[in-house]
């Protein structure tokens, strides 16, 4: 979502808003139908080899693409040709499209898939059954899909739906299960599920087991658990920093809890541009407090060439707790 997502949205009692809730209600119960019956209408798409879509449930900020770098770092140190595949959201090349690191900015080709563009081969295609060929056509064995758990296009041999793992604070993942515009949810949680091979469970990075009550929500399903862990140090000293991601607090806490010495943060639209009098405007805070900027992978991705220079990037990795349950999803296609 480009305008990110409101905070109230993952309040289990609703939160705030509870007039705006009420007027939004309805408009919720429009997207769900339409989304229900686009998913019953198409007839998917068979591609020359096997898609697993990592997806979810709700609106953003879930953590994908984490998952979608581990998988394809799994399957390509098992020797198997494992290509991505996004929409490409944020940039202006409609694809299909195989990103080049070296030549392409966030502009083009969108933050996420440049970043995961640095490791692995991946395509951007707003039409996800032409990228789906196009990767295959150009070797892939399998292909992994950032998103696309509602998109029906493509036949999938694995569906994956990442849940966020925080529950603290009076915050839940699925908010008070409405959908979308009057809460976090793409769909209704039994739907979106009764479509899904497995659940991965993904905890941040202070917390150290996931809640038993978010797991019995699952049933019967598969439930992986995975963690955010830093892929780096933080950076010394006082640092300002901030984030343009589904949900930005959640980059603040998780900075904090791996020693970061914040002392302000600033939060922006998911997948939004860093204009010059943005870019002043944290150089300044930096200046008043004589400290140095940080910020995530995927919005350095989106910084100009000479900003780079000026702001860490910390980066974060996604890790299972069980590779044995990994592998046994991964065998269901084949590897």
């Amino acid at each position: 979502m480009k305008l990110g997502t409101p905070r109230w949205w993952y309040r289990r009692d609703g939160g705030p808003a509870p007039l705006t809730r009420a007027l939004l209600t309805p408009l919720s119960w429009l997207w769900a139908d339409a989304t229900r019956r686009r998913i019953a209408r198409t007839t998917p798409a068979i591609i020359g080899a096997p898609v697993i879509c990592v997806g979810n449930v709700t609106m953003g900020g879930a953590g994908k693409t984490p998952i979608v770098r581990e998988l394809l770092l799994t399957l390509t140190q098992r020797g198997v040709a494992a290509h991505g595949l996004s929409r490409g959201y944020g940039g202006k090349l409609k694809g299909p499209v195989q990103v080049d690191a070296a030549r392409h900015t966030a502009a083009d080709v969108g933050d996420e898939p440049l970043m995961l563009a640095q490791d692995f081969p991946m395509w951007v295609a707003v039409d996800r059954v032409a990228g789906a060929k196009a990767a295959a056509g150009a070797g892939a064995q399998v292909i992994v899909m950032d998103d696309g758990h509602q998109n029906p296009s493509v036949r999938k041999a694995l569906s994956l739906v990442v849940v966020d793992g925080e529950t603290r604070g009076g915050e839940w993942p699925f908010g008070d299960g409405r959908v979308f515009p009057a809460g976090p949810m793409r769909e209704p949680l039994e739907v979106g599920l009764s479509r899904a091979d497995a659940v991965i469970v993904l905890l941040p990075i202070d917390v150290e087991q996931p809640d038993f009550e978010l797991l019995v929500q699952f049933g019967d399903m598969p439930v992986l658990v995975a963690r955010l862990e830093a892929a780096a140090p933080v950076p010394r000293g006082p640092q300002v920093g901030f984030a343009g991601v589904g949900k930005p607090w959640k980059v603040e806490k998780a900075l904090t809890a791996a020693g970061c010495q914040l002392v302000d943060f600033a939060p922006f639209p998911d997948h939004g541009d860093y204009d010059a009098a943005t870019l002043r405007m944290l150089s300044d805070r930096a200046k008043v407090y004589n400290a140095g900027l940080v910020t995530t992978e995927k919005d350095w991705m989106r910084l100009p060439p000479e900003w780079r220079e000026k702001v860490t990037p910390w980066p974060v990795r996604a890790r299972f707790d069980d590779p044995a349950a990994v592998d046994a999803l991964l065998a269901r296609v084949g590897f």
